[in-house]
């Protein structure tokens, strides 16, 4: 089941399955910009990863000594979440644990979505909850996929995306398991605040990249106005991703990464995991907004 959100300026669908945000049209020009899910390149458009980022070790986490099976991103983007409210521009979707959950992730939760959409922006606000009696540990990501180009005007190497202040990035690099390779890195931005894109700098997976500073990062063209700005709080970390020559390009605020080779520790020792005491919360959010 999909709901749709409206303003003055946009339109907004969210699906049940997975909580994902579907479409995010402008409404004078129709511009669409999330990815359509065309399984030529990728049938995501914009899913959450919850309760893990990325692949684990082994394909499985480790709580107490005994290993879970979980699979790459976890499985929150492929559950039924259920409608708790909606208006004309809010819908709260909620994720609880299940039989099924405990069994790959041996701990209660509740993760809640909340869209809200105003003129140009839709504000995605994350919320993670434990109603157990004890420590639970987790890892929360976003995956908005959008359309690059914007609106079908000129081409991917036109385009560039310019961060909220100037960073030094360095790219870590991932297996064909999807791991992370210790002592592999690229340097990918050295004091400035605007990274070219091109195809080939997916060739080897992901982009990504720990502890950026900025806040906010902006899709924008040298040939075009169009633009979008993904803004974020409580995400240290980032993805940004293609498949090869796809019409789109993710970026994707995390908090936490995936396993690197060779990793054998518990879920508490994963990088950026969570930490949760008996009944505590975390939010976290992600503002998507047009020019």
């Amino acid at each position: 089941m999909n709901t749709i959100l409206r303003s003055g300026a946009a339109v907004a669908e969210i699906s049940s399955l997975g909580a994902e945000l579907v479409s995010f049209r402008r409404t004078d020009t129709d511009t669409e910009y999330i990815w359509s899910g065309d399984a030529a390149y990728w049938t995501g458009r914009s899913p959450v990863l919850f309760p893990m980022i990325g692949a684990a070790a082994g394909e499985a986490v480790r709580v107490n000594g005994e290993a879970y099976p979980l699979a790459r991103h976890g499985f929150a983007r492929r559950s039924e979440f259920t409608l708790v409210e909606t208006s004309e521009s809010q819908a709260v979707f909620r994720l609880s644990h299940s039989a099924d959950t405990l069994a790959s992730y041996p701990y209660p939760f509740h993760l809640y979505l909340t869209y809200t959409l105003s003129g140009s922006t839709l504000d995605i606000g994350y919320r993670v909850e434990n109603p157990g009696d004890g420590e639970m540990y987790f890892q929360l990501g976003t995956h908005p996929a959008f359309n690059c180009p914007i609106g079908g005007e000129g081409s991917f190497t036109d385009y560039y995306l310019e961060f909220e202040q100037t960073e030094h990035l360095e790219r870590l690099f991932l297996n064909e398991s999807g791991l992370i390779t210790p002592g592999q890195s690229e340097a990918m931005l050295g004091g400035d605040n605007k990274m070219p894109l091109n195809h080939e700098m997916f060739a080897h997976d992901a982009l990504v990249f720990r502890n950026v500073q900025s806040k906010s990062v902006a899709l924008k063209s040298r040939q075009s106005d169009r633009s979008v700005t993904v803004a974020f709080t409580g995400f240290p970390d980032l993805g940004i991703w293609q498949p090869k020559n796809a019409p789109f390009l993710c970026i994707e605020p995390w908090h936490g990464v995936a396993d690197s080779e060779g990793f054998t520790g518990g879920i508490q020792e994963k990088q950026g995991v969570i930490s949760l005491p008996a009944e505590g919360h975390f939010t976290s959010s992600l503002m998507i907004t047009f020019n």
